[in-house]
């Protein structure tokens, strides 16, 4: 009777580890695949702030120059094509007595898509270190699928074994390894 209640619980709890480790194995997915969608976001995000520094430092390169010739006409005209951020940081940099190497240097300057990309690279980080944790649920799981496996071996084998000692070791095996597995199972999150 009791070999009978043994296999009738394990095997249900074999059949829960199973769907556990699959549902999580899903959620592992999901999250990789929003780590890369947001890595991806991230990168389109930083190509658009490169491309804003490329445009400013280009405008930048030919202040200098014509500033450098004392041509004050191009030197205005240059400046009134100054990106909103750049000419910010400029106007920073160039009441900071200009002391710091450049415009490109002072807080004040984030281009486009500087922050964006910043944001979404920590989300993509955070989304990859949830599907880890995923993954580990889903392999702690089959673990205990594997281990309610023996357990069922271990009750069955105790039925075919003609020595009385015998049959009383593989199933108190049994039952301390199951026992083991519910005690284990009962600390894992459940993903219905």
């Amino acid at each position: 009777m009791l070999t009978v209640f043994l296999l009738s619980i394990v095997a249900v709890l074999t059949a829960w580890c199973g769907f556990e480790a699959s549902k999580w194995g899903g959620e592992m997915s999901i999250a990789f695949s929003q780590a890369s969608s947001s890595r991806i976001q991230s990168t389109a995000a930083q190509a658009q702030a490169n491309s804003a520094r490329q445009y400013d430092l280009t405008l930048y390169t030919e202040w200098v120059l014509a500033n450098e010739a004392q041509d004050t006409e191009l030197v205005a005209f240059i400046e009134e094509r100054f990106s909103p951020e750049f000419a910010v940081a400029f106007e920073a940099w160039d009441e900071g007595g200009r002391q710091a190497l450049g415009p490109f240097v002072v807080d004040e300057y984030v281009p486009p898509g500087t922050m964006e990309a910043v944001a979404l690279a920590a989300q993509a980080d955070a989304k990859f270190d949830q599907a880890l944790d995923f993954n580990q649920r889903g392999d702690n799981y089959t673990l205990l699928t594997v281990l309610y496996a023996l357990v069922l071996f271990l009750t069955a084998m105790s039925q075919r074994v003609n020595a009385a000692w015998m049959q009383r070791a593989m199933l108190g095996l049994a039952i301390v390894v199951a026992l083991g597995c519910v005690i284990a199972m009962l600390s894992y999150p459940v993903k219905i």
